[in-house]
Parts: C-alpha cells; structure tokens; sequence
C-alpha cells in the first residue's frame, strides 16, 4: 500500500485528507510541523506528500512551505509533492510546481481532483520504480550474455540472476561445488556454466547421473573396470574418472551412489587416487568434481546412508536451485523461448503462471513442445497446454495458499520490493498482498 504523508497544522484538515485517503485504500501518516514532516520522510518509505503552505499562526507567506518543499526534496529528490494552497499563495505554489512539485490544488480542495492526481502520481512512481528495476536487471543479463557463456541458460528472475553470479565466481577456482535443487531445475545447465567459463573449458567435460545407472554398474562407470571384474565385462572399461582427466566431472544425483563407491569417491576428492574394478594398480587423476542432488543429504547422512566426510568434500560450496514455482518471472520467458513464433493469450499466460510446475522447467519444456504439436497455428490458449486443473474456467477459482511472514519476507527481498512482482508470485491482489504485509508489519 502506497503511504502518504500529510503535512498541515490544522487536525481538522489532517482528520479530513486522511479520511479520505484511507477510504480509498492508500496508508497515511500525519504531520503536523515541518520537523515532524522531514523525521518522517527521513525514515520511513513515503510515496507522496501533500503539504500545506504555512505552518504558524497568522502566516500567510507561505516562506514555510517554500522551505519545507526544498528540505523535503533535499532527502529525498524524487519525492512527488503536492501543495495545498491559499488563493494568496497561488503566486509562490506555480513558482514551486516550476521546481518540481508534482501538483498544487486550492483550498478548498475537489475531493475527485486530489484523487485523480494522487492516483496518477502513485502508479508514475510505482511505474519508474519497476522500470528502473527491470532495466537494472536487465543490463547485468545482457551484461553476463556478453561476456560470458550462460550455456543457453534463459532466465528474467532476480533468483536465477543471483544463482548465474555465483556461478561465474565459482568458475575462477577449483573448489567442489554441489547444486541442490528439485529435479528439472536447470542442475545440469548451471553445472555447465561453472564448466564453460571456467579455466578448464577446452578440457574434457564428463557427465554421469549416478540415478540414471544400475547400482551394481555404478562403481564400474565412475572408476572403470578390469575385463571380467563383473558378469558380461569382457574386456577393461575406462571409467569416467579416467576420461574426465584434466577436466571437469559433473556427478547428478550424487545421493544414489551406494556407500562403496562413496569412500572411493572420497579417496579420489583427497588424493586423485583410484583403482579400477578387478585391478590393484593405482591409478592417478587430476579432476575437478560438480555434483548435484535433489535430496536431502543431511537427512541421509543421518539416516546412514551417506557419508558425512564425503558430503562435506563435495559442499565446499552449495548453490540451492529455487524450484520454477518460486521464481515465477522465468515461466514467461521461458515460454517465449520454448514458443519463438506463438503468441500467448492473456488466459494462457495466466494459466502458466498459476499453475504448480511439480517437473519445474522440464514439465514447463514439455508442455510447450506438446501444445505447438497439438495446436500449430493461431494464438495459444490456457487449454492447449493441458495443465492439469488449471484450463482457462477455472484459474480464478484457484485458491490461494496464505503466505507466511518469513515467505513474505523473502519474497520481498528476492524481488527487491517490487510489489506487483511479490503479488504475482502468490497469486494475490496488490491490495491482498498490502494487507498481509501491514498485518505482519512488513517494511515496504
């Protein structure tokens, strides 16, 4: 909610404008002296001030006014101010509105008139500041595309631009690092940008999903293997520790690996040291290890079934892939980059948006390559992605989970207090969400 400062020294006019004002949804504070007045803007996060000229007993100068508009303006620059205004004091107000004040309107004031100007002046302000985010963001995107390979990773999200930063950082060293996160993430496209920009980007590469592979073939794939080390190996098998030499070994879904291939896998991270499957000649590699998992790790360790050594080896650094749902302005663009040519209707953007993506990018992949197969000309609409629960009768009907302080919390800060932003992400009006953060008193 948009907060307002009144600045008069008459409780009558203060009890009028706030009235008013409140009625019609807008957070207001009063003031009733200049001092108080610039306290306030000073410390508080103040869309709009209306203000009166003269603050004294028997002033008519409006000198008061004058000085107030230029401290006020002296804090805060942008600050759209309007005054209310004498008609002997018109003269002095046109002078200031020349200087930038917002506004200026005559006692006695049109009730419909104030309105229209505090409304236009709130949305101009609420405007310039998402602009300036999304330009901001926009620059580092195009500032990190420039310069280094994102591995075609697509992404609009202040989440995601947070997770690509670290790791550009992270591909200046040679630390482990493990990406957690649900599957369908982008796990994989995040590895690749550590390995791609990183000093070992002309090396080799090699990838294994410890989840994709028997657990009786696991070991055999990661160290290799001896011929007839196990049933059907009829000759030696080069391991993936063996191929990534020199290079980069990503490891997806690190959890699965059984607790023998475990303490090789540490015994590798301390001395680059390994045998193969059926042999006793050591052999010796210089790897650089990224691994990911959807699991909970700290649940298996305690649960015994990972080592809470080899955990520790692999998260030198952890970068936490937020599910799709949780940063909900990748959804469209990644539409967009799924469907080039189609346009999207509004019902269909909205369908997207609302719906829970359990699969994450994958499912979102997915439902986009179906409905350009089922639907291969005209615009897009909700039910041609065949979201379940979620066709274009009922995404209004869609309940809304009750946010909690901490998720407010942190979606505030993950969207830079951009309110319509933290509004889309749960499914709220800008009124709901302003409520909800007053409820919890919430700084916005």
């Amino acid at each position: 909610m948009s907060k307002i400062l009144i600045v008069d020294d008459n409780p009558a006019i203060l009890e009028s404008l706030a009235l008013l004002l409140e009625i019609h949804d807008y957070h207001v504070v009063c003031a009733q002296t200049p001092f108080e007045a610039e306290q306030i803007v000073r410390y508080q996060r103040i869309s709009l001030v209306l203000q009166d000229m003269n603050f004294s007993a028997d002033t008519t100068s409006g000198k008061e006014g004058v000085d107030l508009f230029h401290a006020l303006r002296a804090i805060n620059p942008h600050l759209p101010i309007i005054l209310i205004t004498a008609w002997t004091e018109l003269e002095t107000a046109i002078e200031l509105v020349k200087a930038g004040a917002a506004d200026y309107l005559a006692k006695p004031w049109d009730d419909h008139k104030l309105l229209v100007s505090v409304a236009n002046l709130i949305a101009l302000g609420d405007a310039k500041n998402q602009n300036s985010t999304l330009t901001r963001q926009q620059q580092e995107r195009e500032q990190n595309h420039q310069q280094h390979n994102l591995a075609g990773l697509v992404y609009a999200s202040t989440a995601m631009q947070r997770i690509v930063d670290m790791a550009l950082q992270l591909a200046k060293s040679d630390v482990s690092v493990l990406i957690t996160g649900p599957n369908g993430s982008g796990k994989e496209r995040i590895a690749e940008i550590i390995q791609v920009n990183s000093a070992l980007a002309n090396k080799p590469f090699i990838k294994v999903n410890a989840g994709a592979l028997p657990q009786d073939l696991i070991e055999a794939e990661l160290f290799g293997a001896e011929a007839g080390a196990y049933t059907g190996s009829n000759g030696r098998r080069i391991g993936r520790f063996e191929a990534a030499d020199g290079g980069t070994l990503f490891l997806d879904e690190i959890g699965n690996l059984p607790l023998a291939g475990q303490m090789k896998l540490l015994r590798v991270l301390q001395s680059g040291e390994f045998e193969r499957l059926g042999s006793v000649e050591t052999q010796k590699v210089n790897v650089r290890v990224i691994s990911a998992t959807n699991a909970a790790l700290n649940d298996d360790i305690k649960a015994g079934r990972f080592r809470e050594d080899l955990y520790y080896r692999l998260n030198v650094i952890e970068l936490q892939l937020p599910a799709l749902a949780q940063r909900k302005d990748d959804i469209l663009a990644l539409a967009q980059h799924f469907l080039p040519e189609r346009e999207l209707s509004v019902m269909a953007e909205q369908a997207l948006l609302s719906h829970s993506w359990p699969g994450n990018v994958r499912e979102l992949e997915n439902a986009c390559k179906r409905a350009a197969v089922l639907k291969q000309s005209g615009t897009l609409e909700a039910e041609d992605f065949a979201l379940q629960r979620l066709t274009s009768t009922d995404i209004g009907q869609k309940s809304v989970q009750e946010p909690e302080k901490a998720e407010l919390e942190q979606a505030m800060r993950e969207y830079q207090g951009v309110i319509a932003k933290v509004a889309r992400h749960f499914g709220l009006s800008r009124q709901a969400l302003y409520r909800r953060l007053q409820k919890f008193e919430i700084e916005y």
